[in-house]
């Protein structure tokens, strides 16, 4: 049985699921940072896809006591995954999916920041209908009002948008040969704006604190439970974290009418997931009432389903929660990158991502060597090392894989 290694830091402890993968050292290093902040909750908890992040480590669940770091948040608030089984099976996909995936393609606006991956021509009617009704409009006027830094940001423009980097959307089998479609994609150029303006005010109200010992990272400054930005901040993050949850509702809608267009007709199957894996949240752990930071993590409560990718040529899973009160009821958000964007560049060819991605639907060029298989941990040693945290539902792999 999987379980947790305790590291003491001389501060708060870690508890990290690590058993058979690997953590570098500059993961460690800012674990460390994290655990010696004055307002930890308990301890800090370590997924095992754990990695280096900006501000935090990636893959770390940090609960506080009256605080939250902004940059423990992250610029992309509220990213997660949606997933949405089908009455579809193998037997009804084409022998080439390459049109299914150009219909997909021409179907989500994707890639890129700025305008270059959101809707060029203006919002379709029904995303400014759904910003309206939704009060996702109502809200952004609001933030703006208090903060005029964040306006003229993309909201409207990437609402139902991909974006780069290492969102996507796949068509997957699972282990009945069932067809799911599934996609990953947060709160856009909006959920930038908020996350970036709100971490250059910690770090601004940091050089205001008395501090009983040197902050080891100012990445890690914070704003604190009764300052008039702290609860600034919670609300912009709630409607971050709320765009970035109809934002892929709306990319899934658009998905699935791509796929009637090109496959037989069927049925969504029971209640699509769509779960955050970067976000803050006001949750109850050993009798505290306390903020609990994901970054990196999704919410696995007891009988909470939730969604584990791999890479672009590995398996991925939807799981059931465990409720570990010692995880803070959470596991690991996917697969973990194992090298950076730019060693996988140098490290990995095409023929080798050619060879990692084979009787896959997917970009094969230069473009997405950052993100090829084996830039990521082993997806099946993630999982063994968190077995007393999730339950495997489904096991996933994909067919179709759309990089933005």
């Amino acid at each position: 049985m999987a379980g947790p290694q305790t590291i003491e830091t001389g501060y708060a402890p870690i508890k990290a699921w690590v058993d058979g993968v690997p953590v570098e050292d500059a993961a460690r290093r800012q674990l460390f940072n994290i655990a010696s902040l004055p307002f930890i909750h308990q301890h800090v908890a370590v997924m095992p896809d754990v990695h280096v992040g900006n501000g935090a480590t990636v893959g770390s669940v940090i609960a506080t006591k009256a605080a939250i770091v902004p940059a423990a948040v992250g610029v992309d608030i509220g990213c997660g995954m949606m997933a949405q089984m089908t009455t579809l099976t193998a037997a009804d996909l084409p022998d080439s999916l390459n049109r299914l995936r150009l219909r997909i393609e021409a179907a989500v606006p994707h890639g890129g920041v700025g305008l270059k991956g959101g809707c060029k021509n203006g919002a379709p009617n029904a995303v400014v209908k759904l910003f309206a009704r939704s009060g996702l409009g109502d809200g952004l006027r609001a933030l703006e009002d208090k903060h005029p830094a964040i306006r003229d940001a993309h909201s409207l423009t990437h609402l139902g948008s991909l974006g780069g980097g290492n969102h996507f959307i796949e068509i997957c089998l699972d282990e009945r040969h069932r067809v799911w479609a599934m996609l990953h994609s947060g709160s856009r150029g909006i959920g930038n704006r908020i996350g970036s303006y709100f971490i250059a005010k910690a770090r601004e109200a940091l050089n205001r604190r008395s501090l009983t010992r040197p902050l080891p990272d100012r990445d890690l400054a914070w704003l604190e439970d009764g300052e008039p930005l702290f609860a600034d901040y919670v609300a912009a993050v709630a409607w971050a974290q709320e765009f970035a949850r109809h934002n892929r509702e709306l990319m899934m809608a658009a998905v699935l009418r791509a796929m009637r267009a090109e496959l037989p007709p069927f049925r969504s199957e029971q209640r699509a997931i769509n779960c955050h894996h970067n976000y803050v949240e006001r949750e109850r752990h050993f009798a505290a009432t306390v903020w609990v930071t994901r970054k990196g993590a999704v919410r696995a409560a007891a009988g909470e389903l939730g969604i584990i990718p791999g890479s672009m040529g590995a398996k991925s899973y939807i799981v059931r929660g465990k409720g570990n009160a010692l995880s803070f009821t959470s596991c690991a958000h996917g697969a973990g990158r194992r090298v950076s964007r730019g060693e996988a560049r140098r490290r990995f060819s095409l023929a080798d991502h050619a060879e990692a991605t084979a009787g896959i639907e997917c970009r094969k060029d230069a473009g997405v060597i950052d993100e090829t298989p084996m830039a990521y941990k082993d997806i099946d040693a993630v999982m063994a090392a968190q077995t007393d945290l999730v339950e495997v539902v489904h096991t996933l792999r994909q067919v179709v894989c759309i990089k933005g």
